[in-house]
């Protein structure tokens, strides 16, 4: 079938954000205008952000050949969602203002519209452009992150540098969203492989792509893509593809650094523990008792403060090395920087949402926003569920007011209301008259806090299991807020 365009729909609208652009984007204009396809089957939309400033330079050489489109937004994600809203292609073309395409680029698209009518998009093939040594160190590191995407991920295969999509395709995944940053790319990939829309790699077509070289460019950009990551994140959002988000070890790991949920287990080890034991404290008291009061205490900063020296010496490592280094050591350096960079921003995003969003992980409940002191899910007995702790605590989210938890916890060790545990809300004991015990669940009487959110914790004596090491407490199938 031959691919056809008319002037009111044209068959590409090639959409190019005038931001980020290096001082390239007229070499940029220069790679469009020179393809060797009809001018008729494509048309440019620039997109241009308040703080451009050579709008004198682009009229000159724009005027009349290209759409001159202004948005708000100071972020090329933006702009080209900005762009996409305003284009009349049945195709988009996403570029970046610093890259440029060779001129057979609008003809291979053509031809593989035409050979692969299975494809919903695909990207193009990016060439770097280097000019000193941090800028290869750059190129290569990401290139290879380009290429894994591109040849083995399953779905990792938008790239924004020459991304050609459906229009139609592209609104019902939801677009480029501007507040997620460059992260909006993977999010993009995943609703299109989410609904079963294909995304191939066309190779032959080639851009060219100017890398800076410059560490604060890039820690820019990497603390962009985090912060969008975070955003993503913190959402707690079910669309289409969100399942397919792999979460980063720090946001599984979160609440394991989560100050007040440990300061709340500690609050109940000391107050059910010593009543019974006074001063002496055997073996498995002293070591939960270390256990909870590093997290109690200092929560993540010892984290944090580990991550800001590893960044910082990387960075001062790599700037001595970009005059006069080896392009091995400075490659190697450049790759420790990002990623104990990611490491950072990662912890001070989390502490900025925590006790607001639901953990990354798999949770006990709808209403449970966090929790520490679970081992891992297991089955047993038909029943699938978490051991916890001696100790361990929830953050749970109500409606304000009188409420009723139910923790369904299965007799797995003795009968529950033999086992003898105690319940604290916010730090404080609950009346045993408000402890319902019955053969599988406890149920709580208690009221909430006008924000609906409080901390739920429990201690009770430890259980060994046969052959088995771990410190156990109750087993927790789920745990419900319910109101009146």
């Amino acid at each position: 079938m031959a691919v056809t365009s008319d002037v009111a729909c044209p068959l590409f609208s090639v959409i190019i954000p005038l931001e980020f652009h290096r001082g390239q984007w007229e070499q940029s204009w220069l790679g469009w205008t020179s393809q060797t396809a009809d001018r008729s089957l494509y048309e440019i939309i620039l997109v241009i952000p308040p703080d451009f400033t050579a709008h004198a330079e682009l009229n000159a050489l724009a005027a009349g050949q290209a759409r001159l489109e202004f948005a708000d937004s100071v972020h090329d994600i933006g702009l080209c969602a900005a762009g996409a809203a305003r284009a009349g292609g049945r195709y988009l073309f996403f570029t970046e203002s610093h890259c440029w395409p060779e001129s057979d680029v609008i003809a291979l698209c053509i031809r593989a519209i035409e050979d692969h009518p299975d494809w919903a998009g695909f990207s193009c093939r990016s060439v770097p452009i280097c000019h000193n040594r941090l800028s290869e160190a750059e190129a290569a590191m990401y290139q290879a992150d380009i290429e894994f995407g591109m040849k083995q991920h399953p779905w990792r295969k938008v790239l924004d540098q020459c991304f050609v999509t459906r229009r139609d395709v592209y609104r019902e995944c939801g677009g480029l969203r501007e507040e997620l940053g460059h992260f909006a790319e993977w999010v993009l990939a995943a609703a299109y492989h989410a609904r079963g829309y294909a995304i191939g790699y066309l190779e032959q077509a080639r851009f060219h792509h100017y890398y800076i070289g410059r560490i604060g460019e890039l820690k820019t950009f990497t603390l962009d893509f985090v912060q969008g990551e975070s955003r993503f994140l913190s959402e707690d959002r079910r669309d289409p593809g969100s399942e397919l988000i792999e979460i980063p070890f720090e946001w599984k790991d979160r609440d394991e650094l989560d100050r007040p949920l440990a300061f709340n287990a500690l609050n109940a080890l000391l107050r059910y523990s010593l009543p019974r034991l006074g001063r002496k404290w055997p073996d498995e008291e002293l070591r939960a008792l270390w256990r909870w009061s590093g997290p109690a205490l200092f929560g993540d900063l010892r984290a944090r403060v580990t991550a800001f020296l590893a960044t910082a010496h990387a960075r001062l490592v790599l700037s001595a090395l970009a005059p006069f280094g080896s392009r091995d050591a400075i490659a190697r350096w450049m790759k420790l920087y990002i990623a104990s960079l990611i490491h950072l921003q990662r912890l001070a995003s989390i502490r900025r949402v925590r006790g607001h969003t639901r953990s990354a992980k798999k949770l006990l409940g709808d209403q449970v926003l966090a929790q520490l002191g679970f081992h891992e899910l297991e089955s047993a007995a038909g029943h699938a569920f978490r051991w916890s702790e001696p100790q361990a605590a929830v953050r749970i989210k109500g409606a304000p007011g009188r409420s009723t938890i139910c923790i369904r916890s299965p007799a797995l060790r003795e009968p529950l209301d033999q086992i003898g545990a105690q319940f604290y809300l916010d730090g404080a004991a609950l009346d045993r008259a408000a402890i319902e015990v019955g053969v599988d669940r406890y149920m709580l009487s208690l009221d909430l806090p006008q924000s609906g959110i409080a901390i739920l914790a429990w201690a009770c004596p430890e259980f060994r299991g046969i052959g088995d090491a771990r410190r156990l407490g109750l087993p927790v199938v789920g745990i419900e807020v319910k109101q009146p």
